[in-house]
């Protein structure tokens, strides 16, 4: 339990120096170059091809995730984390290495101010279970979710809205964060802040939690 509550603290000081030195940085970065309207609709229809119509998600192979109503902050940081070989996905490498600062902005807002109803699919009946966990926690080693994502998991700047978002897609990710997030050892992210949450809940907690949150509009 103290080695827990030393990582959490860990990642709780990661988390705030990233937010404390990120603000300038991206202050600058953001001197957008002009994009045009053609452009950024025609890059977003791009992204509709895998994440959905209205950026709901979609249902495949394999989940892929809902984009609509995200931070765009975290959409940022996670498109850097791909760029960066922190989480490691080919497709969405070439994708992100490739956006100017003005279309990475434009596409970030407009994904934003989308709020399609969820996909559901998600079994009911474990929803209040979810909810308990989502809002009480477990314990000194499981907080509450709300706590970071918020009272209803919109999210806030580098913590992630995960209302709506594919249960499914929310299981393979708490389930595989190992080999999902943080890959490069010598940068660590802010990734890290979820690692020892993750490991501390079962198969059958993450599910009614991805369920709980695959309800929420």
């Amino acid at each position: 339990m103290k080695d827990n509550k030393r990582r959490f603290a860990l990642a709780t000081a990661i988390l705030c120096a990233a937010l404390a030195t990120g603000a300038g940085a991206q202050a600058q970065d953001k001197k957008a170059s002009t994009v045009s309207k053609q452009d950024v609709q025609a890059k977003f229809d791009y992204c509709q091809t895998c994440h959905g119509i209205s950026g709901q998600g979609f249902r495949g192979a394999f989940p892929i995730p809902r984009l609509a109503g995200q931070q765009p902050e975290y959409i940022e940081n996670q498109l850097k984390a791909f760029i960066e070989h922190r989480r490691i996905n080919p497709v969405m490498f070439n994708v992100a290495h490739v956006l100017s600062p003005g279309m990475l902005e434009a596409l970030t807002t407009k994904f934003k101010e989308l709020d399609p109803k969820p996909l559901g699919g998600a079994p009911r009946n474990i929803v209040p279970d979810g909810k308990m966990i989502y809002e009480k926690g477990l314990g000194p080693d499981v907080p509450a979710c709300a706590s970071c994502h918020g009272a209803t998991a919109k999210g806030d700047g580098q913590f992630p809205r995960l209302a709506g978002q594919l249960n499914d897609y929310v299981i393979k990710k708490l389930t595989n964060w190992d080999t999902e997030r943080g890959q490069d050892k010598a940068n660590v992210d802010t990734s890290i802040i979820m690692q020892p949450i993750a490991h501390n809940l079962t198969a059958a907690q993450i599910t009614a939690v991805a369920a709980y949150l695959s309800s929420l509009e």
